[in-house]
């Protein structure tokens, strides 16, 4: 006797027609943020009239419930600012307690993360990058346009004090502004028993002229931690799209996200949900898809993994940056990043 297994069965994980498998998601809370940082919004936070209301915390548990089904099992949560939210914490817990679900990480500007560490790590939350563009009180004042450097310091300390299980920093690598700093952060990394992430800035539709000023390639840095000896990783399972190196002589890592890179995309294993429920394919496509209608039941939970599936599969092989085009991201806190 032959048994026909449902279409929804057929496939317990979500791939693209280009063989990659994709676990891990990126989840925007909010397009609000309260740093000015010259690379994504120099002009502040402005909201778009008629903008659509953000998912509420029960069409967040449903849109990660049908993604842990199709075997993601990795969620970060981004914005804009996403603590901005009023919610984040149980929006984090809910996040965490969906079955399926082993790490529940966030990205932050470190904003009063000093005094939330603790609840954060209590909400589930084990992971969390920390955007720090120069060690330089000043400098970093200018790039981000707060005085803030200190807070961020005391905020890393109370994240390792909260037990948060990976503490790692963001900088945006940016030419005349912060890559004199490279050997000031191997330092800091190396004493503080660190991993930092150098981004290069990328080109969105709102910085073409700031991108020509001070985009620099990952290469950069590279060369200089293969001259100092560093040595490069293989890539783990469930990691972003940061190429690794460690310190030969003790603590430290440090990581290079470099979109510009040859084959940057082939290893790509993250989609993106916007704050409103749209599923974006790549961070440069061309506009997201709602998903928004199938998150309104519990009942519809097999509409929507089938509707996941079907648009999975149909994702490009790579972005379009190298011709110059940044799809329809209007900034980085528009999707989360």
């Amino acid at each position: 006797m032959t048994v026909s297994i449902p279409a929804r069965m057929a496939k317990s994980t979500l791939e693209d027609r280009h063989g990659r498998r994709f676990e891990y998601l990126r989840l925007s809370l909010t397009d609000v943020c309260n740093f000015r940082c010259s690379y994504c919004l120099p002009d502040g936070y402005r909201k778009a009239h008629g903008a659509p209301s953000n998912m509420s915390g029960e069409e967040i548990r449903r849109l990660v419930a049908a993604f842990a089904e199709l075997g993601l099992w990795k969620v970060r949560l981004t914005g804009g600012e996403p603590t901005l939210r009023q919610e984040f914490i149980e929006i984090a817990r809910t996040v965490a307690g969906v079955e399926g679900i082993r790490k529940v990480a966030v990205t932050t500007n470190g904003y009063r993360l000093a005094e939330r560490a603790q609840s954060y790590a209590d909400a589930g939350i084990s992971a969390i990058n920390i955007s720090m563009d120069s060690l330089k009180p000043e400098r970093f004042r200018a790039i981000t346009g707060h005085d803030r450097l200190n807070e961020i310091l005391a905020g890393i300390a109370a994240c390792r004090a909260a037990g948060l299980s990976s503490v790692k920093l963001n900088s945006v690598l940016l030419k005349g502004l912060n890559d004199d700093e490279l050997d000031d952060f191997l330092a800091f990394v190396v004493e503080h028993d660190l991993t930092l992430r150098f981004i290069e800035v990328m080109r969105t539709n709102d910085n073409p002229g700031y991108f020509a000023a001070h985009h620099l390639p990952g290469a950069y840095v590279s060369e200089r931690l293969e001259t100092l000896g560093w040595q490069k990783q293989a890539r783990q399972a469930g990691a972003g799209p940061a190429i690794e190196y460690t310190n030969p002589d003790g603590p430290g890592r440090i990581g290079i996200i470099a979109p510009y890179s040859k084959d940057f995309c082939a290893s790509c294993n993250r989609l993106r949900v916007s704050a409103t429920g749209k599923l974006h394919l790549c961070l440069f496509g061309d506009a997201g898809i709602e998903l928004r209608p199938l998150l309104q039941l519990d009942s519809q939970k097999n509409e929507l993994v089938e509707r996941l599936q079907r648009l999975v599969a149909t994702k490009a092989p790579s972005h379009l940056l190298h011709q110059g085009n940044s799809g329809a991201t209007p900034h980085l806190a528009s999707i989360g990043g």
